[in-house]
């Protein structure tokens, strides 16, 4: 009796409205990226360049440098998608004007906002991993104001970085 072998299609679901092209290419990286990191981010960049108001690769992209250590190029790619994300969203590019303001913006109005929340949240990880507490503890300060219901999940964050200055 000859047994059936299933396979089973690794997918991630980035956003339910992706581009079908953008989709393809960013499951296609995140199946390479087992194996083959610079095949990997070859598909990244040009899912990327495919659609480059699509939030999404900016996502993808940072988190694939940020699990390789290429710190700098991840920040790279957050700043951009924090660029596109106000954009789109229609407030303050620059963070730290946005927080000036915080009852100006409703941070919680749409799923740009919120990805601009999780990306700034991203930011202070970044910040905390190169060793840049200050900075960290900048974005994050403006994190509570912008998120204080903490639906970004910064509050684990800000409890990383107490706890690493309680090291000090």
């Amino acid at each position: 009796m000859m047994q059936s072998l299933t396979l089973l299609e690794e997918r991630v679901l980035f956003s339910p409205n992706l581009p079908p092209e953008v989709n393809n290419l960013l499951q296609a990286a995140v199946v390479a990226n087992h194996a083959d990191k610079p095949r990997a981010e070859q598909l990244f960049k040009q899912a990327q360049i495919l659609d480059s108001s699509c939030l999404q690769t900016y996502f993808a992209l940072y988190k694939f440098y940020f699990y390789q250590g290429r710190l700098q190029e991840a920040e790279t790619q957050v700043l951009a998608g924090l660029d596109t994300a106000a954009i789109q969203g229609g407030f303050p590019g620059d963070y730290r004007h946005l927080a000036l303001d915080p009852d100006k913006w409703n941070m919680y109005a749409s799923d740009i906002s919120l990805f601009y929340l999780y990306t700034l949240k991203a930011l202070a990880f970044i910040k905390l991993r190169q060793q840049f507490f200050e900075d960290a503890e900048f974005i994050l300060s403006l994190l509570r104001k912008l998120d204080p219901e903490d639906r970004s999940g910064a509050s684990v964050i800000m409890q990383l970085a107490q706890a690493l200055q309680q090291e000090e």
